[in-house]
């Protein structure tokens, strides 16, 4: 599982003070980085290999502003040409949001999934968490 730290800003704030939900699909984005990374090591867009089909976002507990949040970014389920990642973010002890968001990998000039190799399905499996509902 990959964690990253985020300190919120005022301006990831709502009326309420709360954490906006805005912000939460915009981290757990941000947290999806090291998942890039496996697929394509360079980051460079002009060649990127995936594409969001999913995302789901079960904001759970009220968040604030002043509190540093965690991202915990792990694997679900892999497919033939389809994954999911699996998001949890955490403040003060407490676990507010769940995401999960369904990746493809894609050939953009083609405009098709194609399979994902082996070699990068065996990476994802060391990051696989078991829940995936």
């Amino acid at each position: 599982m990959f964690t990253l730290d985020i300190q919120p800003r005022f301006s990831d704030t709502d009326a309420l003070g709360h954490i906006s939900n805005t912000s939460l699909p915009v981290w757990f984005e941000q947290g999806r980085t090291p998942i890039f990374r496996i697929f394509h090591p360079s980051l460079d867009v002009k060649t990127w290999p995936l594409i969001i089909a999913r995302l789901e976002i079960d904001l759970l507990a009220q968040s604030y502003w002043h509190l540093p949040v965690e991202i915990r970014t792990g694997v679900g389920n892999i497919g033939n040409s389809s994954f999911q990642v699996v998001q949890e973010a955490w403040q003060n002890g407490k676990q507010i949001a769940r995401g999960v968001a369904t990746l493809i990998h894609f050939d953009y000039e083609n405009e098709k999934s194609v399979p994902i190799p082996d070699a990068i399905k065996a990476e994802l499996a060391e990051h696989k968490v078991k829940d995936t509902a």
